[in-house]
């Protein structure tokens, strides 16, 4: 049983890494009269060195959420980055449509500080497509061959260096999800809090990103819920005072509501709308992103934002059939998903979770 200690703390060393301390006790005769982590009492102290009275770590992934998420694309290769000028001169060429393969570039600080949650830079993305058929966007291929291909040609990989136009982990399973949808979920993939926003198709999604292949209100307020939140924190890893977002681990061992009402869904999808609009009136108006926005909201600014997200809260314990106030209760949401979780496992409940999407647009 783990007694005391510190999650996370810089080495003392000179190796740039961070080390943490634990001090624990063998099967103990009584239970301790103190437990401390990070300096702070707390009721028990996770196998993950976290403050919370169930370790969740022994949840398995749920076969039916698999397909769902996803980490961005990786490109390999700086030289795939367009600046703004850049992009502009290829979009209004005339020889071919560049805006097929020339797209905005949404990456994690986007999501966190952009006050439209949207891309402020743009990538060149010749997606599976062969050689031949990129040579169809001459501009963007040179500038490609230019300041990609001698990178890759050092590469020890033999596909990396031989397909030198392509990301070097195009997720091909990513594009194929979302290709049909109008609009796809992307959330940060680290971050002291891991925020969602909305997508839009032409957008290109980078590795410091996730993609959710789901494009309705529904999915996006259980993303947004505390329920989901703290359960993805207990599930992933952490920096100092960020946890990173690992769509195996936090997402596809995740039980959504297993059959919730059409009234419920749709309760938890005007909530989210509500939620999104209001954000989104507030970043615009004040010109700050979503970080600075939740960490005024943490300091006690924006009381009908805070309403909002407890309503969200309780809309999203309904639908799973819990108390209310259960969905403000961390330690009670994450032991109630763990025995779904197992529930689910072993087949003794029925679990479509993405069968019949609510309130898509």
């Amino acid at each position: 049983m783990i007694l005391n200690a510190i999650s996370t703390k810089d080495w003392s060393g000179e190796a740039a890494v961070d080390v943490s301390i634990v001090n624990w006790i063998k099967d103990p005769s009584e239970s301790p009269a103190l437990v401390v982590l990070d300096g702070e009492e707390v009721e028990g102290i996770s196998a993950a060195l976290r403050s919370t009275g169930i370790d969740v770590s022994s949840a398995k992934p749920l076969a039916q959420n698999r397909g769902r998420s996803f980490q961005g694309p990786i490109p390999a290769g700086e030289g795939f980055v367009l600046s703004s000028e850049e992009a502009e001169e290829l979009l209004t060429r005339s020889e071919a449509d560049y805006s097929e393969v020339v797209r905005p570039y949404l990456v994690g600080d986007d999501i966190a500080n952009d006050p439209g949650q949207r891309p402020t830079r743009w990538i060149i993305d010749f997606a599976l497509k062969p050689l031949e058929e990129a040579q169809t966007w001459p501009a963007a291929l040179r500038i490609v061959e230019k300041r990609v291909k001698p990178v890759r040609a050092q590469n020890r990989r033999p596909l990396y260096r031989e397909k030198w136009w392509i990301f070097a982990e195009p997720r091909p399973g990513m594009r194929a999800a979302v290709a049909a949808l109008s609009r796809f979920i992307s959330g940060i993939a680290q971050g002291k809090r891991i925020q969602f926003c909305w997508s839009e198709p032409a957008w290109c999604p980078s590795n410091l990103t996730n993609v959710f292949a789901l494009s309705d209100d529904y999915s996006m307020g259980v993303l947004l819920s505390t329920v989901h939140h703290e359960w993805a924190r207990a599930q992933s890893s952490t920096l100092e005072d960020r946890f990173r977002y690992t769509p195996t681990s936090a997402f596809e061992s995740f039980p959504w509501p297993p059959s919730p009402t059409e009234e419920q869904g749709e309760a938890v999808a005007r909530v989210a709308q509500k939620i999104l609009e209001r954000r989104q009136q507030i970043c615009a108006e004040r010109e700050i992103g979503l970080t600075r926005l939740y960490n005024e909201v943490e300091d006690g600014a924006y009381a009908d934002l805070r309403k909002l997200h407890v309503q969200l809260d309780r809309a999203v314990a309904a639908a799973y059939g819990w108390p209310a106030k259960v969905g403000e209760d961390t330690t009670e949401t994450n032991r109630r998903l763990l025995e779904l979780n197992g529930q689910i496992l072993r087949s003794e409940m029925p679990y479509s979770p993405f069968a019949q999407p609510v309130a898509s647009p």
